[in-house]
């Protein structure tokens, strides 16, 4: 069942949108090598509780952190720990604050300090990809037109689409109806409403498309071991458009691509 919402639930939802923005421009000032990603998650987590917020993954399935922290390989649901970013890392950075009754999402993968060109082009194409699915949500157009836009561009550039992970629907619970791949054949799956709020959320593969699941701590990897990106907006349908509730202004006063 979708759940659409009215526009004073959105401006709800935007509020904490608001918050969460903010807690990931936070994460782009302190990113640095020799930071462990634990040190990260307690820092996010304060903020968020300062601002009257609360984490929406800790304790989400059982889930202990605030942040999902996904270095490299890591696709996904990597857990912040002791181990301390290096030059040359990407890291996946996955949040969601719940504010007022109801969700947000937003993901950015974060270069740590220098980065090769072939990496930085795989982090500046699946941002684009983002904004261009996100160009498609608006009322009377399909869910599968946003994942096959996300999957034609990626794939001009040899790219590939991980399939066993999307983006959802998000609102009083975290994940909601619908499910939003990101492949697909436009002209396929629900149609957008007015009211719907979704998150979109790329996560493309610098080699094959295949993951695999880490036994001792639930997490996504890619099989062949090269790196993984993920980026991530909440939107509302609104007047028949997409509204990108979150933002990255506040990160992109640190990171400029």
């Amino acid at each position: 069942m979708i759940f659409l919402k009215t526009v004073e639930e959105i401006e709800q939802i935007k509020e904490g949108a608001m918050i969460l923005s903010k807690a990931h421009g936070l994460i782009a000032q302190k990113i640095r090598p020799g930071l462990a990603t634990k040190v990260l998650d307690e820092l996010v987590e304060v903020f968020i509780k300062d601002h009257h917020g609360k984490p929406s993954f800790k304790g989400y399935k059982g889930f202990p952190f605030t942040l999902c922290t996904s270095i490299g390989e890591h696709v996904v649901h990597g857990l912040p720990s002791d181990y301390e970013l290096k030059e040359g890392d990407v890291v996946s950075v996955d949040c969601g604050v719940y504010y007022k009754g109801f969700h947000s999402d937003a993901a950015f993968t974060y270069p740590v300090g220098e980065q090769c060109q072939e990496v930085m082009d795989l982090l500046k194409t699946t941002k684009q990809a983002l904004y261009l699915g996100i160009d498609e949500v608006s009322t009377g157009k399909r869910i599968g037109d946003i994942g096959h836009t996300i999957q034609s561009y990626v794939e001009k550039y040899n790219y590939s689409v991980v399939r066993e992970l999307g983006g959802h629907g998000i609102g009083r619970r975290l994940h909601e109806a619908p499910d939003i791949p990101n492949y697909g054949k436009r002209g396929r799956g629900r149609k957008i409403e007015e009211g719907m709020v979704l998150a979109i959320e790329p996560m493309i593969n610098l080699g094959t498309k295949y993951v695999v699941q880490e036994e001792n701590n639930g997490s996504f990897r890619t099989l062949d071991r090269k790196p993984s990106v993920h980026f991530e907006h909440t939107v509302a349908v609104v007047k028949g458009r997409a509204e990108i509730l979150t933002t990255y202004k506040y990160i992109e006063e640190v990171f400029k691509f």
